[in-house]
């Protein structure tokens, strides 16, 4: 492992790195957004102190767990819906956009690599996107003003499909819910194929979106991991940088 404590020494490694890679990967995580007023999950004062999140069988089961999920959602929706990508989201778009960067596997839901401008086929996301919702019977897709509007017009119930009767969900992916399937196939391909894997602001602990990081070292690539914390992985790295994420990455944007 090496550890970077000067950010300039840290940025010259990583551009050196990108220059020489030939397929460059980023995985990105909570961290990356918390730049943009959205907050992670397991800090302290982060989403899942304030709310235990409801298992994937209990949404399933009973209404009313569909309905808290809603008006959870919404309320957060309320209280981050004006975040604009950071200054890592835009420094990503343009290494993708410049041919330094092949792809980024994400295991945020926020929407923001979309907005930075990232095109779909160079986003893989792992747990799902939480901008829309989907029947989990027939697929259909909603959009979240089409629920908000479901949602209070039957005095807030949550809204079932219209063209099966099955169950609306944010289209994220909850715990005990099966990860999706074609989105991990991408994201193995890419992380095979890479020989430059980036983490950036995830803490490496929800398996088994953790386990590329491991693959790609294991694969012959060099491992970078830039997070606020220690992960437990960092032994692995070659490269360690442990600084705010829109610091480290503002020269690539």
């Amino acid at each position: 492992m090496t550890l970077q404590a000067d950010l300039k020494t840290a940025q010259d490694r990583l551009a050196e790195y990108l220059a020489e890679a030939r397929h460059a990967v980023a995985f990105t995580g909570a961290g990356l957004s918390t730049e943009s007023g959205i907050p992670d999950f397991r800090s302290p004062g982060g989403l899942w102190t304030q709310n235990k999140p409801i298992p994937f069988e209990i949404f399933l089961a009973h209404r009313a767990a569909r309905t808290e999920a809603w008006r959870r959602k919404f309320a957060m929706d309320a209280a981050f819906s004006s975040a604009k990508p950071g200054r890592g989201h835009l420094a990503l778009a343009r290494l993708i956009q410049d041919g330094q960067l092949s792809g980024i596997i994400t295991q945020n839901i926020d929407g923001l690599h979309q907005a930075s401008g990232v095109p779909p086929d160079a986003l893989v996301e792992l747990h799902g996107n939480g901008t829309y919702a989907t029947c989990l019977d027939c697929e259909s897709r909603y959009e979240l003003d089409w629920v908000h509007t479901q949602f209070h017009a039957h005095g807030e119930l949550a809204p079932d499909c219209p063209a099966c009767g099955g169950p609306v969900k944010s289209a994220t992916i909850s715990f005990g819910q099966s990860m999706p399937q074609g989105e991990m196939l991408r994201a193995s391909a890419m992380t095979r194929s890479s020989d430059l894997f980036i983490v950036i602001g995830s803490s490496l602990v929800v398996y088994p979106a953790a386990s590329f990081p491991i693959r790609a070292k294991q694969n012959g690539a060099r491992l970078v991991i830039l997070n606020r914390e220690p992960t437990e992985l960092d032994d692995l790295a070659d490269l360690v940088v442990r600084a705010e994420i829109g610091d480290v990455l503002a020269p690539f944007a």
